[in-house]
């Protein structure tokens, strides 16, 4: 008599387990009010403010304090502010600023207030300094980029310049409680341009964007060196997932947690290192 070998089935357990994590993981993703799509980046639809194709380059033409208050006047490309009215929002360096004065067609005032000083490079700004810009996008416009808020997340120090003849590569130090979100290959804006992170390196804490000649004639990326302060968005769906897993894990696991994250260690074994690395490998589905 032939007996057929029977497939071993998986412990119930188990396979809760991994239905409840996908579970968490979907919730997580629905709560964003975000879609995935097969070959396409999460798109979270309802935040779209800029795209981060900068759109010219500006001009500071003055600053005023008022207490906790600094008033920006901004010279804009003739054509730039067309239509535009008060109340419009404009990406200055990745930062979504809001219109409050219109002098002329090309002069514009921006209020910005002492939080959003304290966490951006507007704070260093001096008259006659050149600005990336960008207007927010309009319904059905094309995300040439990938989509921003202009909700600055972290300055980035510039640590490393390479440049070849139609080439130049940044390599920027990055935060450590930010070094989970960014991934090769992945999404960054870098004052409100959208770029693909070409390396990462989280053990020294850096990354690495390369710039072709359209994007360095487009932007201000040539004037700056090295030590320069660079406003950083990093991926809004990026960030949601990887918190997401994150925290599945952690309900996974319970009070075995800090026992798994301690055995890890031993054996030379980052958790959150281990966790992003997965993150980066998660199928479109």
């Amino acid at each position: 008599m032939r007996i057929e070998a029977v497939p071993r089935a998986r412990p119930f357990f188990a396979s809760t387990a991994r239905a409840r994590r996908r579970r968490t993981v979907r919730r997580g993703v629905l709560a964003a009010g975000i879609t995935y799509h097969v070959g396409q980046p999460i798109c979270d639809k309802g935040s779209i403010m800029f795209t981060g194709i900068v759109q010219g380059v500006a001009t500071i033409g003055a600053i005023k304090d008022h207490g906790e208050l600094r008033t920006f006047s901004i010279e804009f490309p003739e054509r730039f502010t067309d239509d535009i009215e008060i109340g419009a929002s404009v990406s200055v360096d990745g930062v979504c600023l809001t219109v409050t004065t219109i002098h002329s067609p090309v002069l514009i005032d921006f209020d910005v207030m002492l939080p959003s000083l304290r966490i951006t490079t507007l704070a260093d700004l001096t008259t006659g300094a050149r600005v990336n810009v960008e207007r927010a996008a309009k319904d059905g416009a094309e995300i040439g980029g990938h989509p921003l808020s202009g909700h600055v997340d972290f300055m980035g120090t510039i640590l490393h310049i390479a440049s070849s003849e139609h080439n130049r590569m940044i390599r920027i130090g990055v935060p450590a409680e930010f070094k989970r979100y960014v991934f090769a290959k992945g999404y960054i804006a870098i004052n409100g341009c959208s770029l693909t992170v070409s390396d990462v390196n989280r053990d020294e804490g850096w990354f690495e964007v390369w710039l072709i000649p359209e994007t360095r004639r487009a932007t201000t990326f040539d004037a700056k060196g090295v030590d320069a302060k660079v406003n950083i968005e990093i991926e809004r769906s990026t960030q949601v997932v990887v918190d997401t897993i994150r925290e599945s894990v952690k309900e996974t696991l319970g009070e075995l947690n800090g026992v798994v994250t301690a055995l890890l260690a031993e054996k030379g074994i980052d958790i959150e290192e281990l966790l992003a690395r997965n993150v980066a490998r998660l199928p479109k589905q």
